[in-house]
Formats: structure tokens, C-alpha cells, sequence
């Protein structure tokens, strides 16, 4: 993948950032989350336009051809709106895994209408345990002549219920393989679950002898990789959404008065509101600094990455329930958005693994970098 310069990269964060004030404001949030897609068409035609969307998409297939240094930047805006958008599915893990696989026929067919924002398309990558490595996957394919036929079930399925492509990792018979199912066929049902974050649609998929077209050769790799850019999305996220929330509890705490004075002004105040800057200050370190090491191909990207993964998640949940405290009782209402922000926090923190699970992994690959 390509990156822009800093100079582009800024103007086209910007962009975003404009795009988002404009039209995704929290009131449009909680009108939008509250509907059965669970998105805006017209925002999302508009992040198309705008290059969003195939952000990371090879400039052959329509994309920007940006890298994770843009990712992550972009990602930091889209956590502070709360943006409403199958945007980290399709734009990141689906065209992410599509061209860590290599498919050229795949990729021509499929990237540029991932880009253009006219198939929304997720991957369908874990099994009812949750987990996200090869023994949880709990889809198996099996050969019929020339084609494949699958059958299991996936779950936690990012945006499934909306897809108009299913990227489906399955266990064949010479291993983990990614099989391309139209969720429209024959042999799947997809179901929603429930989301404590409204803003989120997760689905479980189940497969019963449904058709699959391969893509690529078989291997966890591609998998593992496109599970990394996102988590170095989903890091930026989390890292943009602490940082905003820090923003509107520090001008709370600067204007609510209390026994005459700012609440801001007394020493317990000061003292969380320190304590929530340094958790967003380091969350964002992290984000961008596993973003420049897996731009950079460095030998400890993979470290980089799962540190971002449970920082960031650990630093968004502290800020978002720290805040909800810092504003009293009016903050543990639904109406003010610091409860929203809380349960994006939440759930993001369990997405593509959760804190523990990448805190073993990056002691796992210290160990292994320093015998």
C-alpha cells in the first residue's frame, strides 16, 4: 500500500472531519443508529466521494491507495462523531482481506465497487466462541466438483445483516480458506444479534451446504493480516472517540458551577481530568505509532499492533466511565452522549479480540524478539 504525504494526509483528514461535523452530529447519530441498516446511504455515498471508502484500495481498482498511517488518521474522526457506517467492514476488513489474498479476477471484480460504495461487503471470520484465530473458525468447506459448498456457522460478523458480499474463512481440506458467498443464496440465513453499542450491527451467519467461490490460496496469513489493519483502525477509533470525549468533559467541568464555583476547579476534578488526558494522549500514541510501524513493515509491527489493541480499548472504556463520573448524575441518562460513547467503548473493546487476549499476544512477541 501507497500513503500520501503529510501535507495530503492532513487535508484529506480534514475533509473528513468537515464531512462528519456536517453530517453525522449526534442527533444524527441517535436518529440513524435507531434504523434497520444501521447507516446513512446518503453520508456514505458521500465518504465514497469523497475517497473514504477506498481509502486503502489500490488506485487500479478505483481506491485512494492509501496505507495505515491515512487509515488510522481517518479512523480517529470517525470515533469522534460516532460515525454510523459499515465503514471499518467493507472499506477496511473487506477490501483489506481481498488484496492481502492476492486474487487478481477477485480484485477486479469486486474492489471497485467496494470503493465507489455500492457493495458493502464484511468478512465473515470467527466462530460462536468469539475468537479470532484458526481453531475458532467453525465454517467448514468441502469440494463439490468445481465448486465449494459451506457449512457451520460465523458469528459477530461485522455489518452481515447489511451485506450485499459475504468474505466467509473457512476450514477446508488443505486448510483455512476465504470463500466469497452471496449472502442472497441458498443455505444462508443470517440472523442480527443484540448490541449493547446501538450504533453497531453484528449478525450471526449460518451456512447449510451454501455455494462459495474460492479466492486465493489457502492459509491464515492473509487473515491475520487484514485482522491487524484493522485493529490499527479500530485503534484510531478508539483513540479519536477518547479524545473527543475528554474535549466536552473538560468544557463541562470548566463551566458547571457547584457551591458557587466551577467544578473544574476543585483538586479531585483536576485530578481525574489529568488522569483522563494522559489515557488519551497514550492511546493515541499507540494508535499511530502501530499505524507508522505496519506502514513501515517494521520487525515489530505485530507488537506495535497488539499494544494499540489493548490500550486503546483499555484508555477508551477509563475515559468514557471516568467522564460519565466527572458529569454526575446527568450522564448516566440515554440523552447525553457520554453514554453513547460508553457503549461504542465497550463494544469496540471486544472487537477482533479482547484486551487480555492482546496483551498475551504482545508479551508473547517480546518474548520472541528478545529470546
Amino acid at each position: 500500500m501507497g500513503t500520501l504525504t503529510a501535507q495530503e494526509r492532513l487535508a484529506f483528514q480534514d475533509s473528513v472531519r468537515r464531512l462528519l461535523a456536517d453530517r453525522s452530529a449526534e442527533a444524527d447519530v441517535r436518529r440513524t443508529m435507531e434504523t434497520p441498516s444501521g447507516y446513512a446511504a446518503e453520508l456514505w455515498a458521500a465518504l465514497a466521494d469523497i475517497g473514504a471508502v477506498g481509502l486503502i484500495v489500490d488506485p487500479e481498482h478505483g481506491g485512494a491507495g492509501a496505507g495505515p498511517l491515512e487509515l488510522e488518521a481517518v479512523m480517529e474522526e470517525v470515533g469522534a462523531t460516532l460515525l454510523c457506517s459499515p465503514l471499518l467492514s467493507s472499506g477496511v476488513l473487506a477490501a483489506g482481506l481481498l488484496q492481502t489474498l492476492g486474487d487478481a479476477e477477485a480484485n477486479a471484480r469486486l474492489l471497485p465497487r467496494i470503493a465507489d460504495g455500492s457493495l458493502i461487503a464484511t468478512a465473515a471470520l470467527t466462530g460462536p466462541k468469539g475468537g479470532w484465530r484458526p481453531k475458532d473458525v467453525a465454517v467448514r468447506a468441502s469440494a463439490d466438483g468445481a465448486a465449494w459448498r459451506l457449512d457451520g456457522e460465523a458469528s459477530f460478523v461485522t455489518h452481515g445483516q447489511i451485506a450485499g458480499l459475504l468474505l466467509v474463512v473457512a476450514e477446508g481440506p488443505d486448510g483455512i480458506g476465504v470463500f466469497e458467498v452471496d449472502p442472497a443464496s441458498a443455505g444462508v440465513s443470517i440472523t442480527p444479534l443484540p448490541t449493547f453499542d446501538h450504533t453497531l450491527r453484528l449478525a450471526r451467519i449460518e451456512f447449510q451446504g451454501a455455494a462459495g467461490r474460492r479466492i486465493g490460496a489457502p492459509g491464515w496469513a492473509p487473515v491475520e493480516a487484514a485482522l491487524d489493519l484493522a485493529r490499527v483502525a479500530l485503534a484510531g477509533e478508539q483513540a479519536g472517540g477518547a479524545r473527543r470525549v475528554l474535549e466536552f468533559t473538560v468544557g463541562y467541568a470548566k463551566t458547571r458551577i457547584q457551591f458557587g464555583r466551577a467544578i473544574g476547579s476543585y483538586q479531585a476534578i483536576k485530578h481525574m481530568a489529568a488522569d483522563l488526558l494522559l489515557e488519551s494522549e497514550s492511546a493515541t500514541s499507540a494508535a499511530r505509532h502501530a499505524a507508522v510501524q505496519l506502514a513501515a513493515g517494521a520487525p515489530d509491527a505485530k507488537a506495535a499492533i497488539e499494544l494499540a489493541a489493548f490500550a486503546c480499548a483499555d484508555a477508551f472504556v477509563k475515559v468514557c466511565a471516568d467522564a460519565i463520573q466527572m458529569h454526575g448524575g446527568i450522564a448516566f441518562t440515554w440523552n447525553h452522549p457520554a453514554h453513547l460513547y460508553l457503549r461504542r467503548a465497550r463494544a469496540d473493546a471486544q472487537l477482533f479480540g479482547a484486551p487480555d487476549f492482546h496483551r498475551e499476544r504482545f508479551v508473547a512477541e517480546l518474548e520472541a524478539a528478545h529470546g
